[in-house]
């Protein structure tokens, strides 16, 4: 049976995360860091929060660790700002999903080149 109130939560927290990426004032988290999505356990007590970069995998892991270090600011934020009783303990997690996604359109721009020559 699906649990659509952890669905809500999980995207809500997505926003305010994402809205929280760039009033945080720690040099690590950069303001081309994303949050590519969240999920949360069915009891609310965590989260893991996939975090992308524009500017590379490393970027990504820079920032993980700023965001690590401001999880209990974040913590504090996202119970006010989504009013839950408990926040979820959070778990910043590195991807590479918008530079895997780069890599695969320049391949793809690269063979309609070929194509379009031939």
């Amino acid at each position: 049976m699906p649990n659509f109130k952890s669905d809500r939560v999980s995207e809500d927290i997505r926003r305010e995360l994402s809205a929280m990426l760039r009033e945080l004032k720690d040099p690590r988290i950069t303001p081309m860091l994303t949050v590519v999505r969240c999920s949360i356990t069915n009891d609310l007590s965590s989260c893991k929060a996939y975090i992308s970069s524009l500017e590379g995998f490393d970027k990504a892991k820079d920032g993980c660790e700023g965001l690590k270090h401001a999880s209990g600011l974040i913590r504090r934020e996202i119970a006010d700002r989504l009013h839950l009783r408990k926040a979820p303990e959070f778990k910043f997690i590195p991807d590479d999903g918008v530079e895997h996604s780069a890599h695969i359109q320049e391949l793809m721009d690269k063979i309609n080149e070929k194509t379009v020559k031939e």
